[in-house]
């Protein structure tokens, strides 16, 4: 049975897992940054990667003796390579790299987002190629076609800020801390979702992208009127944001008529929110199709995503050479057309 330790860096999650081939997480940690960041309001590179380096090496040590496993009873070894924070990217990435080169185990260098967008599969064996994918976290909204390991086809994207972005920037508007997201979710729930007149960006238009910078402003507006308590523009933030989604995900599922998509599954950190998981299985239910989405443990960052993406491409006999660059922009779809607009996000 194929052994894949995985090694997450690319963010502000330090993380480790072993993963078989079975789809069992035999081990994992992971150490998060929340109360270094937590000052600065957001991720601050340099304290990101210092921390990779002080924690990444007892991580991956603690995992193993989780696991009872020694090093070189792993069969390949999966590291993220990019998008992210570099310096973080970096960390990870060259500690699988020595740790491939000490053991002589294949190096497996794991595109971030392709770890997102794979790890429905590890946590639903019954999910098969083709499905639609909504990718949506703090840095990247996207809709992608996932057609197989390392076959994704880019149906949308933002053409500025990533909905976990707008997520958290409204948060700290609210004066809600950080880590924003999950904080304006249950803020939400004691509000009313049509309180507040905001702006649903690119809803119904021809244009297939998405867009929440406008959102996240109109949200600031909102704040500093005083006409409106916190929760209603919590609760009508999250409305407009759901409002968005589900149209723009319609619009990529007519779009693909003629594939006959297994599932519409979701993944990324802004899947943990419940609200937003619901609309989407009553939208995935339109269209007669399961609605799938990873556990909440599986949503964040985490090194199991990424192990279970190195064991998809170690079971095709893929592995990456030692000199393998660490790479802070990686687009899934790197033939998609380019969007209008400053700060894409691949």
């Amino acid at each position: 049975m194929t052994i894949v330790l995985g090694i997450e860096s690319s963010c502000d999650e330090t993380a480790a897992a072993l993963v078989t081939a079975d789809r069992t997480i035999l081990a994992q940690r992971i150490a998060s940054q929340d109360e270094e960041h937590k000052p600065f309001g957001g991720v601050v590179p340099e304290i990101a990667a210092r921390a990779h380096v002080e924690r990444l090496a007892p991580l991956i040590e603690g995992t193993l003796a989780d696991a009872g496993m020694r090093l070189d009873e792993v069969d390949a070894i999966a590291a993220t390579a990019g998008p992210g924070l570099i310096g973080g990217v970096m960390v990870g990435l060259v500690s699988a790299k020595a740790l491939a080169m000490a053991t002589g185990k294949p190096l497996i260098a794991i595109n971030h987002l392709e770890g997102h967008a794979l790890s429905p599969r590890l946590a639903d064996a019954s999910l098969a190629y083709p499905y639609l994918l909504l990718l949506v976290s703090g840095g990247h909204c996207q809709i992608l076609l996932v057609e197989g390991v390392g076959k994704f086809r880019r149906l949308a994207t933002t053409i500025d800020d990533a909905l976990g972005e707008a997520f958290d920037k409204s948060a700290k508007v609210l004066g809600l801390g950080y880590p924003g997201g999950p904080a304006l979710e249950r803020l939400a729930a004691s509000g009313d979702p049509r309180a507040v007149p905001l702006p649903r960006p690119l809803k119904g238009s021809k244009e297939p992208h998405f867009s929440f910078a406008g959102l996240k402003s109109a949200v600031l507006r909102a704040h500093q009127s005083g006409e409106y308590s916190a929760a209603d523009i919590a609760a009508s933030f999250q409305q407009a944001a759901i409002e968005c989604i589900i149209d723009r995900t319609r619009r990529a599922l007519k779009s693909i008529a003629d594939v006959a998509p297994t599932a519409l599954v979701v993944a990324g950190g802004v899947a943990a929110n419940t609200a937003i998981r619901t609309a989407l299985e009553g939208l995935a239910a339109d269209f007669k199709l399961p609605f799938i989405a990873p556990p909440l443990k599986l949503c964040t960052d985490n090194a199991a995503m990424i192990a279970w993406a190195g064991v998809e491409r170690h079971a095709l006999g893929q592995s990456d050479p030692l000199d393998v660059s660490a790479r802070p922009r990686w687009p899934l779809d790197p033939d998609a057309e380019a969007v209008r607009g400053a700060g894409v996000k691949a």
